[in-house]
C-alpha cells in the first residue's frame, strides 16, 4: 500500500538564510601517566583539531555553504568528567574498565548542572558569547550525542537540560569522542536533525509533512523510497545497514527539484552513498536535506536554518 503524496504546497518567497553558530569546544583529555601524558596520545586517538576541522568542512560543503560553524573558544580539561552521582574515575579505574575487568560506573551520565556551572555556559549563551557547545570525551564520559537547553528546549536525542531557562536561548550540547570519527560526530548530527525537524513539522497534517515523505525508506514504504533516516539507507534491511547492494526504487534525487517536485525515480543501491561507510552515507544524506529560499506551508525551504539554530522552531 503506497503512502499518500504530501497536497500541493503554498509557497512563499523569502531570501535563504546562513547560519554561523558560535561554538565552544570543551576537550576532556584526563593526564593517566605519572609523567603527564594524556589519554588520547596513550590511546592514539585522533586529534580534536583534526576532527573538528573535517567535520566543520563536511557541514559546509552538505549545506551547500549555508552551515558555517566557527569555533570561539576552546577548553581543554585534563581531568576525568564527574557523573551524577558524583563518582569520578581515576586513571587506574578507568583503565579496569576499558580491559573489561571491571565494569563501567552506574549511572554513567555526566553531572550536567555541575557542567553548565563549571564552565559559565547559561551566562555565556546569555550574553551571545556562543550559540552551541561540543564536547570531545571517550567512550564512559558520560554526555549524550546531543542535548537541548534553554526555555522551550524539546526533545533532541536526549531529553531537555532542566532549570536552564535563564539562558534566554536555546542551545544545544553535542557530545563527541576522540576515540571515533568523523562519520560518528555526523551521526550525531543527524539525530539532532532527525529530533529537529520531526519537532518543526509537528503542527502540519499528514498530507503536508514533507519531513516524513524526506525519511521514508524501502523497509517501511515498499516502493515509496525517498532518502531515508540517518540509520536507515533508502535500501537498508536494518538499523546501520548502509552496504546493503540490494536495488530499490527511490525518490531521493526528486529532493534537488525541491519544493517543485517532479516524480523523479531512479534505482538506488549502496554505491549511491559510500558501500557501506558511514561518513559517505552521512554526507549524502545531509546533502538532500532542502537548502533553498522561500517558504513551503509555512516552514522555510531551508531546513538547516532549524537544524542549526533550534531557536526558530516555533514550540
Amino acid at each position: 500500500m503506497s503512502l499518500p503524496t504530501p497536497a500541493p504546497a503554498n509557497r512563499i518567497p523569502e531570501p535563504v538564510a546562513i547560519i554561523s553558530p558560535r561554538v565552544l569546544a570543551i576537550i576532556y583529555d584526563p593526564i593517566v601517566t605519572p609523567a603527564g601524558e594524556k589519554l588520547s596520545k596513550i590511546a592514539r586517538w585522533e586529534s580534536y583539531s583534526n576532527l573538528s576541522a573535517q567535520f566543520i568542512a563536511d557541514i559546509l560543503e552538505c549545506s551547500g555553504g549555508l552551515g558555517r560553524y566557527q569555533i570561539v573558544d576552546r577548553l581543554e580539561i585534563n581531568q576525568f568528567p564527574a557523573k551524577m552521582d558524583g563518582f569520578t574515575y581515576t586513571a587506574q579505574t578507568f583503565a579496569d574498565v576499558m580491559r573489561r575487568t571491571t565494569p563501567p560506573h552506574n549511572p554513567d551520565t555526566v553531572n550536567y548542572p555541575d557542567f553548565l556551572t563549571r564552565y559559565n555556559i547559561i551566562q555565556r549563551v546569555a550574553l551571545r558569547q556562543i550559540d552551541e557547545v561540543w564536547v570531545f570525551g571517550f567512550p564512559y564520559a558520560g554526555f549524550y550525542e546531543s542535548t537541548m537547553g534553554g526555555p522551550g528546549a524539546f526533545i533532541c536525542n536526549s531529553y531537555p537540560l532542566a532549570n536552564t531557562s535563564r539562558s534566554n536561548r536555546r542551545f544545544i550540547i553535542m557530545g563527541f569522542s576522540l576515540e571515533r570519527g568523523v562519520g560518528e560526530m555526523l551521526e550525531a548530527m543527524g539525530h539532532r536533525a532527525e529530533a529537529i525537524m520531526e519537532k518543526v513539522y509537528t503542527p502540519l497534517p499528514a498530507a503536508q509533512n514533507l519531513w516524513q515523505k524526506f525519511i521514508r525508506h524501502d523497509k517501511t514504504s515498499p516502493g515509496q523510497a525517498n532518502c531515508g533516516n540517518i540509520h536507515f539507507a533508502p535500501n537498508s534491511d536494518k538499523d546501520y545497514d548502509w552496504g546493503n547492494p540490494r536495488t530499490v526504487t527511490s525518490y531521493c534525487d526528486d529532493w534537488k527539484n525541491f519544493p517543485a517536485f517532479k516524480g523523479t525515480l531512479k534505482p538506488v543501491t549502496c554505491a549511491e552513498w559510500g558501500n557501506g561507510d558511514i561518513r559517505e552515507h552521512h554526507k549524502w544524506w545531509f546533502k538532500h536535506l532542502p537548502h533553498t529560499g522561500g517558504r513551503t506551508n509555512g516552514i522555510s525551504n531551508n531546513w538547516w536554518q532549524y537544524i542549526l539554530d533550534p531557536n526558530r522552531v516555533t514550540v
